[in-house]
């Protein structure tokens, strides 16, 4: 398994893919909600792809703001769940954090994967809420602990 930093533009396509097929496919997100201004390969985010035997399965990308890092699109092709390449990519993208000097981060996570965020050190911070008809909660970690 191998987690990389996207930095060229065929990686990023293969993770536009990936999260197609996920949130687009399987959950029935909305394509123009899923792309949006902070998909390109800027200061404002970046983006992490997992390759499972050379093939690309996961993804994840992180999103600066205010002093704060938000996880945001975090998926795996289904195939590829319960491997830990969700812990993989959720590292990964706390350590670009912490590369940044940023200790604070959150995400939105879907309902389902809250235990998943707890066991990785995250607290749930909201009421349940509804994001494209999925219900998530908030989750806050802080990276001064790591």
């Amino acid at each position: 398994m191998e987690s990389k930093r996207i930095t060229n533009p065929d990686d990023l396509q293969k993770a536009f893919h990936i999260r197609k097929e996920v949130f687009v496919k399987e959950q029935g997100v909305p394509l123009e909600d899923e792309f949006d201004e902070y998909d390109e390969l800027n200061s404002q985010s970046e983006h992490t792809i997992v390759y499972y035997h050379k093939q690309p399965v996961g993804t994840g990308r992180i999103r600066f703001m205010n002093g704060v890092a938000k996880l945001e699109r975090i998926c795996i092709l289904q195939p590829y769940r319960k491997l830990g390449i969700g812990k993989v990519i959720i590292n990964t993208l706390e350590g670009i954090a912490q590369e940044k000097g940023i200790s604070r981060v959150k995400l939105h996570g879907q309902t389902h994967a809250e235990g998943f965020y707890h066991k990785l050190g995250y607290q749930t911070s909201s009421d349940e809420f509804m994001e494209d008809g999925i219900p998530h909660f908030v989750m806050l970690r802080d990276l001064s602990d790591k």
